[in-house]
């Protein structure tokens, strides 16, 4: 992919000057609700406080903990359900009806998606922002999925972490949580860097159902050889954080805010990125076309687009906005925890979630439930 963190960094600073700025003054409606279907930590209440009194729209808000939960509540309510959903933009493809047309409608003119950094925008049309020549998901924000390890108790330095710690270190022994769905990806790394399951870095899962199958019997057969280390699965970001804190892992596969926000709490657990690449996401949101409150779904996005919000919400979840200029509303801490994780090498040795095939999630579920009832 063209767009990187470094190049975010750059168009961030350089869209502090710019004169355009978000009011709440710009929504097109002052009253009335918007329904909200997002990730169970994206709206927290000091942004939803401060969007109800900026524009006195009543928020009603529902929350979800997986890309799975999310499709699933969107297509039982036939996409009538809520105004504005936050996908995974590589997920685009499921939120289809039978024929196959998008549920999710072309962003409104009046969204003002020029507040987004301009490659994010630009590159999202390959992730699935784009559907029959239509954008109809914006970039939100993006964030990465590494190691997180208690360095108390299993210390190994930053140039030498690996996704195959998880499986190979003797005191992660019953101690080490992931995800199942993404571990297929961060061992099928490692063991591609190690020659043992050549998977071209893993894009060969996306080429054909028979890649797919090769790629992924070999990854859970190794996995399944070394599943003495399995501690706990993790399916959002309150179990990938109990795994640390209640359950006693010492090392994880996890989103970077589990380990940005651990960390907070105590130094000895850090997140960093392995050495085989660090796993990168691009979440999204956009407006159902059968949004009942289409004016206030507009001024929703608008007011998440503002800056100010962006950094509010950089702040609460350790996720990384996709607006232009939100990194100068950053706390301090913020940006100590992003310059210590994101070296220029681990900028230059990302691995980009792609978009969904139509045989890529039934074949990944299957080996899940392989993994699952290990």
């Amino acid at each position: 992919m063209s767009f990187s963190r470094r190049n975010a960094l750059k168009l961030t600073a350089a869209a502090v000057a710019a004169p355009a700025v978000l009011r709440a003054t710009d929504a097109l409606a002052s009253s009335g609700s918007v329904k909200v279907l997002a990730w169970q930590d994206y709206i927290q209440p000091n942004i939803a406080e401060k969007f109800e009194s900026d524009t006195g729209i009543k928020l009603e808000l529902t929350t979800f903990g997986s890309n799975d939960e999310a499709i699933s509540t969107v297509q039982a309510s036939g996409g009538k359900g809520f105004d504005v959903v936050f996908p995974s933009i590589t997920n685009a493809a499921g939120y289809t009806d039978a024929h196959g047309e998008s549920l999710f409608a072309p962003v409104p003119a009046a969204v003002k998606s020029s507040a987004i950094i301009p490659s994010f925008l630009r590159d999202s049309a390959t992730l699935g922002g784009v559907h029959a020549g239509e954008q109809i998901l914006l970039p939100f924000d993006w964030g990465t999925e590494g190691v997180t390890l208690n360095r108390a108790k299993l210390n190994i330095a930053d140039a030498d972490i690996s996704f195959g710690d998880l499986f190979l270190q003797p005191q992660a022994k019953g101690k080490a949580s992931f995800r199942q769905k993404s571990s297929l990806i961060g061992a099928g790394l490692y063991l591609d860097a190690i020659g043992d399951v050549p998977s071209n870095r893993m894009l060969d899962v996306y080429k054909s159902e028979a890649d797919a199958e090769r790629v992924f019997d070999g990854i859970v057969k190794w996995m399944l050889a070394h599943k003495e280390n399995f501690g706990a699965f993790w399916n959002n970001a309150t179990e990938a954080s109990a795994a640390f804190k209640e359950a006693g892992c010492v090392i994880g596969q996890t989103w970077d805010t589990t380990g940005l926000l651990l960390n907070r709490e105590n130094s000895d657990f850090v997140y960093r990125a392995p050495k085989e690449g660090i796993i990168t996401w691009l979440d999204s949101f956009g407006m159902l076309k059968g949004a009942p409150n289409k004016e206030q779904a507009v001024a929703f996005m608008n007011f998440m687009l503002q800056p100010e919000v962006g950094g509010m919400f950089a702040n609460n979840t350790g996720y990384n906005s996709a607006v232009a200029g939100a990194a100068e509303f950053t706390t301090n801490e913020y940006r100590k925890q992003f310059n210590e994780v994101y070296t220029p090498a681990v900028l230059g040795n990302m691995w980009w979630w792609q978009a969904d095939t139509p045989f890529y999630a039934p074949t990944v579920n299957k080996y899940v439930e392989i993994l699952t009832n290990a």
